[in-house]
């Protein structure tokens, strides 16, 4: 979602040039169709770390090396930064390889120019920096996401039914990254509105506590839709209480605003972005910390629903 105002700014800059999109296994559907990217290569990065498939993997990335040579690039832009994303970006090939000076992994190294990003600024202006490099400055921060055709979907019915309605998302990457359960559920159960309880297959379980602590107030659909989906869902939400999550930004990315609970990681860096937006921190003193294992999760258990509920009277009253 971050490198989105890039996609923008630079199809703005260059509009009769033909860009190619690499993109992680599962994220695809989020592009699949913009008349911004002329291809989407999908790769199964999860694959690759798995030690045990490292025959499988070294077939996928022999296959994927030779596939991105022969486009012969004129430009390749890494916005990763990372071993995986270096090595990519210097088997294309390309004459001009385009990176961050302060990439990790050595990943600088396969570069032919760097741009300094800084690591204390959001990550959509760092990665608009290297469009700025690039010539394709703009005074105006973009997300093309345009609306899916989710013809026969049953999310339009859903949300029909449903009126004004919040979005919930308990759900995170990081354990560290995760509030309570019966705090979503008692904030839900607040609000002058309906909550919609969104995350993977995985959140299932939690989701349905938030329901059961909700006094009725919330409805899950966490592990039922598809990623097309979830972006309608929070296109047409009053608002999003969430994690510092890839939803999160999804929310922010449609122009919906968020009231977002951080703990071990910084929302200056990676916060929903935009001036519409709450956060809500504990004030501990270790935060961030940016620590994906804690033994007493005090940044995240100190933020009470009714701090969070306030937020959302303030938001509302706005």
């Amino acid at each position: 979602m971050h490198s989105l105002p890039f996609l923008n700014a630079v199809r703005h800059c260059f509009p009769e040039s033909e860009i190619h999109w690499v993109i992680a296994k599962g994220l695809e559907d989020l592009l699949e169709g913009n008349p911004m990217v002329g291809r989407l290569i999908v790769i199964n990065k999860d694959l690759w770390k798995k030690i045990s498939r490292a025959a499988d993997t070294a077939r996928d990335v022999k296959r994927l090396f030779g596939e991105i040579r022969k486009e012969r690039y004129d430009l390749a832009i890494d916005l990763q930064g990372l071993l995986r994303s270096g090595l990519i970006t210097m088997a294309s090939g390309a004459p001009v390889r385009l990176g961050f000076a302060e990439a990790r992994e050595g990943s600088r190294f396969f570069y032919t120019d760097r741009v300094k990003g800084g690591r204390d600024l959001h990550a959509v202006d760092r990665y608009l920096k290297i469009a700025a490099a690039m010539g394709c400055e703009s005074d105006k921060t973009v997300f093309p996401l345009p609306p899916f055709k989710n013809e026969g979907s049953w999310v339009r019915s859903f949300l029909k039914d449903l009126g004004e309605y919040a979005v919930l998302v308990p759900g995170a990457r990081w354990k560290t990254k995760i509030w309570p359960a019966e705090n979503f559920g008692k904030v839900a159960s607040m609000i002058p509105m309906r909550s919609v309880v969104v995350g993977s297959s995985a959140d299932t379980e939690f989701a349905n506590e938030i329901v059961s602590s909700s006094r009725g107030r919330a409805v899950s659909v966490a592990g039922k839709t598809a990623l097309t989906e979830l972006v309608e869902i929070m296109r047409w939400a009053r608002l999003a209480i969430s994690n510092d999550s890839g939803p999160m930004h999804i929310a922010a990315a449609v122009g919906v605003p968020v009231i977002a609970i951080f703990g071990p990681t910084s929302p200056e860096r990676t916060g929903p972005y935009g001036k519409s937006h709450f956060i809500v921190r504990s004030g501990a003193k270790c935060s961030p910390c940016f620590k994906k294992k804690c033994p007493d999760l005090k940044c995240m258990k100190d933020v009470t629903p009714e701090e969070v509920g306030k937020k959302v009277s303030e938001l509302l009253g706005a």
